[in-house]
């Protein structure tokens, strides 16, 4: 969001600028290149890992919940109630701390996902800036936030960043 608010204000800065008629303007679309970066996939490989490991042991802590629950279930009709009422306590305490689980889990998958998402992002911001300086572009906005471009006056530079970066025109997966 930050990002978008900086490019619409950079975006103003230069058409209210009285030779912004001059200024050489690029756009690119980091979402799609990001998308084909052989990185991202590295880190998708590491973030569906990272993933199974979390669900796993949220599996397991469902599986000894709905053991032991089927375990009270089957015999609270011969528990006292003090035994009964610790069984429940002991039932809900499990119930609170899947949800708990849960919830730090799903924090550090975004977590995870942005410390590697970090670096390839910096590559593809680097790779976009030595374009734009070799080009003497004035100033380059993501194509994703504008909403209107006349192509024949703001260039498209997804090409040029995705061969400084290497990659061929695959399609994105």
């Amino acid at each position: 969001m930050k990002k978008i608010l900086k490019l619409t204000l950079v975006l103003a800065m230069v058409f209210c600028s009285a030779d912004a008629f001059a200024q050489k303007l690029a756009s690119v679309n980091t979402q799609e290149i990001f998308a084909v970066m052989p990185e991202t996939k590295e880190m998708q490989t590491q973030l569906d890992a990272f993933g199974k490991e979390l669900q796993e042991q949220l599996e397991a802590i469902q599986v000894e919940f709905n053991n032991r629950l089927a375990e009270f279930e089957k015999n609270q009709a011969t528990m006292n109630p003090t035994v009964k009422q610790m069984k429940q306590s002991e039932l809900s305490g499990l119930q609170e701390r899947y949800g708990q689980f849960q919830q730090i889990a799903q924090q550090d998958f975004a977590k995870k996902q942005q410390e590697l998402a970090a670096p390839i992002q910096q590559k593809l911001d680097a790779a976009i800036e030595k374009v734009a300086k070799a080009a003497g572009y004035a100033a380059v906005f993501d194509a994703m936030a504008f909403v209107y471009s006349d192509a024949a006056q703001v260039v498209n530079i997804n090409a040029a960043v995705k061969k400084e970066l290497g990659i061929t025109d695959a399609p994105a997966q």
